[in-house]
């Protein structure tokens, strides 16, 4: 069964991939032009997935804006690196790669040659003829019939590379920054952007790698990143997520890690912009001892939409799996999470748990939890969980009791249920920066508020 809109739907794309492959056929590889045309089959059958009954995965999130707005491809504006600056975290000791509406910038990004770490641009890494390219690139979101994998991966071209080699550790982490650029001579137009990113970490490695989303369009844009991460037997990949459009916009994002035995993959998600927006992510624990951590926090005012999609596959014996993530809602804003942990049936001794906490601001402000556990497996420990609350009257007057005013407690007891996510920005631009956004962010939820303290 697929879940298409009317062809239209399809259409709106079609004119734009058929523009994008007469140029890329002559330039690209034979391999990638048959993964490209594979894709575009498969998303001209799905389409934009607007259909939500019996469609568990868009079950609590409508579509239908995303699927009647018009985009634009394939036009690439300018960005200065001030904007760069201001606009998203940064630090000049990181190595950083920084793509602009989709193409690798060379001048604004900033890479030191540290040794380990093979950095820069998808496309020259494809053009240069690496079979381990060839054989990661959509070997992971290619695998699954999904609408917006399939878009991504039909408009390939270019987009960032990150190689660790075996047995390298780096001390200073790598950010990847995604930014669709600001108005051009044509105006600030409706573009559509499809930005990838590959990680290889090879076996025993370290790698703190910082992937961030920066919309500098005062428009509505789209944005459909894909990000496939391939952790090597013993290595650890630290990743954080940093979404930062602009509240017209639509991001939905799709990551898929692949853990081999022992690895360690740790990913702390940011989320406060967009219309609609979505961080689905998937670890598949491959190997025996593999662990994996996912954690967020996403914050939502006006009609934001914000739609979670977390899943963890144990394949193997001796693994474990944890989810945690925190919403703050305000205004008629909406969330979803949904959580799914899948014990197979030869993972035994497994150890899984999941847990979702939201904090509503507001009565208009709705959470959709779906957590779940599929297991297979006999001798296996799990659990789950989800709630949803506010503060109440005793809490706000216990702090009001002790000499502080109402909107400085009330701000303080939200930063409060905010605090155990941004602890896990270790970076310190990093923490800076999603501790500025959050302050913000927090004051305007605020003025949306109608239940701090009414019950």
């Amino acid at each position: 069964m697929t879940f298409a809109t009317v062809p239209a739907a399809v259409e709106k794309y079609s004119t734009a991939f058929e523009a994008a492959e007469t140029r890329k056929n002559s330039e690209s590889p034979a391999w990638l032009n048959s993964t490209r045309r594979q894709a575009w089959a498969t998303f001209s059958e799905l389409g934009i997935p607007t259909r939500r009954r019996g469609n568990e995965l868009w079950k609590y999130t409508n579509l239908r804006p995303l699927a009647e707005a018009e985009f634009s491809f394939g036009e690439a504006g300018s960005v200065s690196l001030d904007a760069l600056k201001s606009n998203g975290p940064w630090d000049d000791s990181w190595d950083t790669i920084v793509v602009v509406d989709g193409v690798y910038s060379d001048s604004l990004s900033n890479l030191h040659g540290t040794s380990g770490l093979v950095a820069g641009s998808l496309a020259s890494a494809i053009s240069s003829g690496s079979g381990e390219v060839e054989r990661l690139l959509s070997s992971l979101a290619g695998r699954e019939e999904y609408a917006f994998t399939a878009l991504n991966t039909a408009f390939i071209d270019d987009g960032a590379y990150v190689q660790i080699a075996e047995d390298s550790s780096l001390d200073s982490p790598v950010q990847v920054v995604f930014v669709t650029s600001g108005p051009g001579h044509d105006g600030d137009s409706s573009r559509a952007t499809y930005p990838r990113l590959l990680v290889d970490a090879g076996e025993n490695s370290s790698l703190t790698l910082i992937e961030t989303y920066i919309n500098l369009s005062g428009s509505a844009q789209l944005t459909v990143p894909v990000v496939e991460i391939f952790a090597g037997r013993g290595s650890v990949v630290r990743h954080h997520r940093v979404q930062m459009e602009n509240e017209q916009s639509f991001h939905i994002g799709t990551t898929r890690v692949n853990q081999l035995a022992d690895s360690t993959f740790s990913s702390t998600t940011f989320a406060v912009g967009a219309s609609i927006g979505r961080n689905d992510i998937h670890t598949q624990l491959a190997e025996p001892g593999a662990e994996c951590t996912l954690r967020g926090l996403y914050m939502t005012g006006g009609q934001q939409h914000q739609d979670q999609e977390i899943s963890t596959t144990h394949a193997k014996p001796h693994c474990s799996s944890h989810q945690y993530y925190k919403g703050i809602l305000s205004g008629r804003s909406r969330a979803v999470f949904s959580g799914k942990v899948v014990v197979e049936r030869d993972a035994q001794k497994s150890i899984a748990d999941q847990k979702d906490l939201n904090l509503l601001l507001s009565r208009g402000a709705e959470i959709d939890a779906k957590p779940s556990l599929e297991i297979y497996a006999d001798d296996v420990k799990a659990a789950h969980g989800a709630t949803a609350g506010h503060v109440d009257r005793n809490t706000l007057f216990y702090l009001q009791s002790r000499g502080i005013d109402e909107d400085a407690a009330k701000a303080m007891l939200v930063r409060g249920f905010a605090e155990e996510m941004l602890d896990d920005f270790k970076p310190k631009a990093l923490r800076d920066f999603v501790e500025r956004v959050t302050d913000y962010r927090i004051k305007i939820l605020l003025d949306e508020s109608d239940t701090i303290g009414t019950a």
